[in-house]
């Protein structure tokens, strides 16, 4: 009854255009911090040089950085009197897009990293033997580290998607007279509205954040099911117990 009172008075127009803000910045970023995170992986993981361990732990903190501390960086180097004043890009959905992508990139790039760590080291070496350039190679493991490279991209989907604190910052929750957004995402939406009192276009709001995160989770858990780590150790599983089984007949 209650729902049925008042999700006709909900503003769709607003609805659908902070979705499709808080969709177009989080794919940007996220499709920015891939193509970073993805050549920096497989060098890390093909190097071998003093620090890797320090680098690696690093990249491993950087998942947790707090996105208040990011969004603070940013602003201050957007600003006027930043470094990168000149263009004007405070309080616009790049601003937001540069803000996720920092924040993306430490998640897609340390499960990327595990992802192409766990490729068989003999998958490379008689890459190399047959002739393969370190570009070739490098494809190659991409290749077989796929399913766990598609999990990190929607790991760092996930992260950059429900972010709030880095976005409010350096994007400045605007919307237009017309109640359309241009920098209000679905988390600082839900921010304003439950300030506001308006409990109905809250719940829509975190209805709809909801169900894009799950969704991620969702893509996420099979794509994770379908690594071969997984699949191989499932066998392995499976398998384990005819050889015990007929080890006392063998003579």
């Amino acid at each position: 009854m209650f729902l049925g009172g008042t999700l006709g008075d909900l503003n769709t127009q607003y609805l659908v255009s902070i979705t499709l803000v808080s969709l177009y910045v989080s794919t940007a970023a996220v499709v920015a911090s891939t193509a970073v995170s993805l050549p920096v992986a497989v060098a890390v993981a093909f190097g071998d040089f003093r620090g890797k361990s320090l680098l690696t732990s690093l990249i491993s903190t950087g998942m947790g950085f707090p996105s208040v501390v990011v969004g603070l960086v940013v602003l201050l180097t957007l600003s006027n009197s930043g470094p990168l004043g000149d263009f004007d890009l405070l309080f616009t959905p790049q601003a937001m897009m540069i803000s996720q992508t920092i924040l993306a990139t430490p998640v897609v790039l340390s499960v990327s990293l595990s992802a192409v760590e766990a490729v068989s080291a003999d998958l490379r070496d008689a890459a190399f033997v047959a002739g393969g350039t370190q570009t070739d190679v490098g494809l190659l493991v991409l290749r077989e580290a796929r399913y766990g490279i598609v999990t990190a991209v929607l790991a760092g989907y996930g992260r950059a998607i429900s972010e709030v604190g880095s976005v409010l910052i350096v994007g400045g929750n605007i919307v237009f007279s017309d109640q359309t957004s241009f920098t209000r995402t679905l988390t600082t939406a839900i921010t304003v509205e439950a300030r506001k009192g308006n409990v109905e276009t809250g719940i829509a709001l975190g209805v709809i954040l909801l169900t894009l995160v799950l969704g991620v989770n969702a893509l996420g858990s099979r794509f994770r099911d379908r690594t071969p780590g997984n699949s191989a150790s499932g066998s392995r599983g499976r398998g384990s117990h005819g050889p015990t089984g007929n080890g006392g007949s063998d003579r």
